[in-house]
């Protein structure tokens, strides 16, 4: 549903714009950003919990490079709403793993690069760690059943309710639910076994 301002055209409602930049309307992406940017901030700053404590440069710059990685994702055929914050829930996740494997790989000894000032604040070296223990038993889970990897990714990361990762996922809210449930407690294991 598209809201109106007064003296100015309606505005179009989230899936209307996905839909019409899937079609390579370049503005509908214009359109897009300011009306989904406090969600996406908020997704950053829950993903950013337990991150150092400098949360809006933290958070600015992890929405920054989603938004980077975003507009090259221009030809994706968004499916609505739900589907786009997922989709923005994975690019961030991705974005803080390889940020925790760089340091990893320095800590090591690996090659070293530069890093700005964005990318050095965006990821503590406490959390790195678990980040890609987590990183890495989603994978697992995706080899092993990935339709329960996805509702991890909806509901931890996406912070889609049930009734929300169930429409993105084309299920029922109960099997979500149950996937959930299962999926919690497969990577609850795993973690345990990996420490």
């Amino acid at each position: 549903m598209a809201t109106a301002v007064p003296g100015s055209r309606p505005r179009r409602s989230v899936t209307a714009l996905l839909a019409a930049w899937s079609r390579g309307e370049e503005s509908a992406l214009n359109e897009l950003m300011p009306i989904v940017q406090s969600e996406l901030r908020a997704l950053a700053r829950r993903l950013m919990r337990g991150e150092r404590g400098d949360h809006t440069l933290q958070t600015t710059a992890l929405v920054n490079e989603a938004y980077v990685r975003l507009v090259d994702l221009s030809r994706v055929h968004w499916q609505d709403r739900a589907h786009f914050f997922a989709m923005s829930a994975r690019l961030m996740r991705r974005i803080l793993v390889d940020h925790a494997r760089s340091r990893k790989a320095q800590k090591r000894g690996g090659p070293l690069r530069a890093l700005s000032l964005e990318e050095a604040l965006l990821i503590s070296p406490e959390r790195g760690s678990d980040l890609v223990a987590l990183d890495d038993a989603l994978k697992a889970l995706a080899a092993f059943d990935a339709r329960k990897c996805q509702v991890v990714e909806l509901r931890y990361f996406g912070g889609l309710t049930a009734e929300e990762s169930a429409e993105a996922l084309q299920v029922s809210r109960e099997t979500i639910l149950r996937d959930w449930r299962l999926a919690k407690a497969w990577l609850l294991r795993e973690l345990s076994e990996s420490a």
